[in-house]
C-alpha cells in the first residue's frame, strides 16, 4: 500500500512539473532568446540586448555587437528618463517593451560592415525601425544637425498623434539621450549632453561645465517658440507663388522645423539647401525682427538621471537603478 501511495505521489509530481514547464521556460531562457534577422539577405540568429542593438550569433559577423542606425530607444539599464506626467519607472517599462518587440519579430537588415566609435557594426533595419517608432517604443534620431528619413518621421508623427508608447503622457521638444558630467573628463573645454528633437530627429548639443552627482536628475531647459505663429508663418510661406518652386521638395514637417528653428535660435538647420536658404532667410530675418514669429519662452523639458557608465550595469550599478522604489 505504501509503495502504491509513493508511485501515485511521484506520478502526480511528474504531471505537475510537465504542466508548469512550458510556463517556466520563457523566464528561464529569456536571456538566451534568439531572433531571426535577414542580414544582407542571409538568415541569421541574433540576440536583442535592448530595442536598438543586437548581438549577431551567426553569419560573417558572428559574435559582434551591432548599433542600429536612424533611431533610438530609451535606456533600459534603469529608471532614468522622465518628462510630462511620466515617471522614470513607467518610461523604463517602455524601454523594456522595445526590447521585447525587437525579439518577437523577423527583421530585414543591411550593413556595409562599418563600425561606430564603440566598435559595433552599423546596421540598418527599416522594418524594425518603423515598427519600434510607430508603436511609440523608440524615437527618430540623428547624431548631428540632419533630419531623420521621412518614413521614420511620419511613423513618429503617427505615434504622437495617437499617443502611443512614450508619447502617451506628453511630448517634449527634445529628449535627453545622454548625460556627461564635467568630472568624467576634467581636461575638456566643454562637456555636453545630447538632446534629440522630437520633430525631425536632429541632435542639439547641450554644452556645460556642470559636475553631476550620482543619481542626480538633470533636466533640459527648452527654448519654446509660439507654436501657433510658427505654423501660420510656415503655411504662409507654402502659399506664396514666388516660393512654390523652391519649396516644392521641402516636406511640411521640415518647413515648420525651418521656421521654428529661426524663431527659437535665429538660424536655419544645417541641412537647409543653399537655394532654400537664399530664398527664405531674408524673409525670416525681417519677420523675426518685426515680431511676426512671436515670443520665445524657456520651459523645463525632458529629464534624465545621471550615473557614470561603469555604474549603470551589473552588481556595481548605482542605487537608483536597482529597483522601482527609488524616486528622483
Amino acid at each position: 500500500m505504501a509503495k502504491y501511495r509513493q508511485i501515485l505521489v511521484l506520478s502526480c509530481a511528474f504531471l505537475l512539473v510537465a504542466q508548469l514547464l512550458p510556463a517556466l521556460q520563457p523566464a528561464v531562457f529569456a536571456s538566451d532568446a534568439e531572433t531571426r534577422v535577414f542580414l544582407n539577405g542571409q538568415a541569421i540568429g541574433v540576440h536583442f540586448s535592448d530595442g536598438d542593438s543586437f548581438r549577431m550569433l551567426q553569419g560573417p559577423y558572428a559574435g559582434s555587437n551591432s548599433r542600429l542606425a536612424g533611431f533610438n530607444t530609451l535606456e533600459s539599464y534603469g529608471a532614468t528618463h522622465s518628462w510630462g506626467s511620466w515617471n522614470a519607472f513607467e518610461l523604463w517599462l517602455i524601454a523594456k517593451k522595445a526590447t521585447y518587440n525587437g525579439r518577437r519579430g523577423i527583421w530585414h537588415c543591411t550593413t556595409e560592415g562599418d563600425h561606430d566609435t564603440y566598435g559595433r557594426v552599423l546596421v540598418d533595419c527599416p522594418d524594425l525601425i518603423e515598427s519600434q517608432v510607430r508603436l511609440g517604443f523608440a524615437h527618430a534620431m540623428k547624431i548631428d544637425d540632419t533630419h531623420s528619413d521621412m518614413y521614420i518621421l511620419r511613423a513618429q508623427q503617427d505615434a504622437i498623434r495617437h499617443r502611443r508608447g512614450m508619447w502617451a503622457h506628453g511630448v517634449p521638444g527634445f529628449i535627453v539621450t545622454s548625460l556627461h558630467s564635467a568630472s568624467e573628463d576634467p581636461g575638456r573645454e566643454h562637456n555636453y549632453n545630447r538632446t534629440v528633437s522630437t520633430r525631425d530627429g536632429h541632435t542639439e548639443k547641450w554644452e556645460h561645465h556642470d559636475v553631476y552627482s550620482e543619481c542626480q536628475q538633470v533636466c533640459n531647459t527648452e527654448i519654446r517658440s509660439d507654436a501657433r505663429r510658427v505654423y501660420d508663418f510656415a503655411r504662409g510661406l507654402r502659399s506664396r507663388e514666388d516660393l512654390e518652386q523652391v519649396l516644392s521638395d521641402v516636406p511640411n514637417l521640415l518647413l515648420v522645423e525651418l521656421v521654428d528653428r529661426y524663431a527659437r535660435l535665429g538660424h536655419l538647420p544645417e541641412y537647409t539647401s543653399d537655394e532654400v536658404r537664399a530664398a527664405v532667410e531674408p524673409i525670416l530675418t525681417r519677420a523675426r525682427a518685426d515680431g511676426e514669429l512671436g515670443q520665445t519662452r524657456r520651459v523645463q523639458g525632458a529629464c534624465m538621471v545621471y550615473a557614470a557608465f561603469d555604474r549603470r550595469y551589473g552588481t556595481n550599478r548605482a542605487e537608483c537603478f536597482r529597483g522601482r522604489n527609488w524616486h528622483p
